[in-house]
C-alpha cells in the first residue's frame, strides 16, 4: 500500500515577516496550525515538517521535539533538495507539498487533490496549475519518483528553490493534474508573508477557531461575507511574490552563462 507523506516547508527566514511560522494565533503557533490541520486529512499517513539546518532555524526543530511533531533538517537555499531528502528518509511513495504560511489550509481540499491524483494516477496534481483557490488554499500532490527526477534534473534557482517548476514546466515528461475550485476564488488572499496578513489572520482566527478549530473554506466565506471590511486588510499585496523574485534570479544566471 503506498505511503502519502505531507512536507511543510518551513524556515524563521523570511524577509517580508521574519519570524512568521512561530508568531501565535489563539494560543499556537501557525506552524502548529498548519500541521494540525494537514494531520486532520483522512489520507495523509505522516506529517512532516521541513527545515533547514541553520542554526537560526533551531527554534523550529525545538518546537517540533516538544510538540512531537516529525521534522527533517537540509539545505536552507536548495529546498527541492531538501523536500527530496526528507521524503525519501520517511519512505514517502507520494508527497504533498504544503508551505508553513498557510495556516488556514483546509484538509478538505487536500483530500480531494490527493483522490484526484490517485484516481488519474499522475505524476503531479495540484489545485494551482490553474489558480481558483484563494492563496493559501495550495496544495501539490507528486509521486516520489517524480520528485526524484526533478532532484536530478532541475538546474535553475527556481526550479531548486520552489521545488515544483520543474515538474509543471515538463508536461511531456509528466502527467499533470488540476483540481478547479468550483467559484473562482483566485483573487482571495489568505496567506501569511506581510504584517497585514497577519493582522487579517487574527481577525479569521478569533471569529472561528473557538467554535471549529478545523473551519474550512465555507466557513471562512460566510465570515468574509459578514464582515467584507477584513478583505481589505491584506488587499493589494500580489501573490507568488517570492517566485517571481526567484525568476529574476533564473533571468541573472542565464546572463551569466
Amino acid at each position: 500500500m503506498s505511503k502519502i507523506v505531507a512536507i511543510i516547508q518551513a524556515r524563521i527566514g523570511s524577509t517580508r515577516l521574519p519570524g512568521k511560522v512561530l508568531l501565535g494565533l489563539e494560543g499556537r503557533t501557525v506552524l502548529e496550525h498548519v500541521v494540525n490541520r494537514v494531520g486532520e486529512s483522512a489520507l495523509v499517513d505522516d506529517v512532516v515538517v521541513a527545515t533547514t539546518a541553520s542554526k537560526k532555524d533551531l527554534k523550529i526543530a525545538g518546537l517540533c521535539a516538544k510538540k512531537k511533531i516529525l521534522v527533517f533538517r537540509g539545505s536552507e537555499d536548495d529546498v527541492l533538495d531538501r523536500f527530496y531528502q526528507a521524503a525519501k528518509s520517511y519512505c514517502a511513495d507520494h508527497v504533498v507539498r504544503i508551505t508553513a504560511d498557510c495556516p488556514i489550509i483546509d484538509h478538505k481540499v487536500i483530500d480531494e487533490v490527493l483522490r484526484l491524483h490517485l484516481r488519474k494516477k499522475s505524476d503531479y496534481t495540484s489545485n494551482v496549475l490553474k489558480e481558483t483557490f484563494p492563496d493559501g488554499e495550495d496544495v501539490e500532490v507528486f509521486k516520489f519518483k517524480t520528485l526524484k527526477k526533478a532532484w536530478e534534473a532541475a538546474r535553475l534557482p527556481s526550479e531548486r528553490e520552489h521545488v515544483t517548476p520543474y515538474i509543471r514546466k515538463n508536461p511531456k515528461l509528466f502527467k499533470l493534474s488540476n483540481l478547479a475550485c468550483r467559484t473562482d476564488l483566485s483573487g482571495k488572499r489568505w496567506t501569511l508573508d506581510e504584517k497585514d496578513d497577519y493582522l487579517f489572520m487574527k481577525k479569521v482566527f478569533n471569529a472561528l477557531f473557538k467554535k471549529n478549530n478545523f473551519f474550512g473554506i465555507e466557513e471562512i466565506l460566510e465570515l468574509l461575507r459578514a464582515h467584507p471590511e477584513y478583505e481589505t486588510i491584506n488587499r493589494g499585496i500580489g501573490r507568488n511574490e517570492g517566485y517571481v523574485k526567484s525568476l529574476r534570479a533564473d533571468k541573472r544566471l542565464c546572463s551569466i552563462n
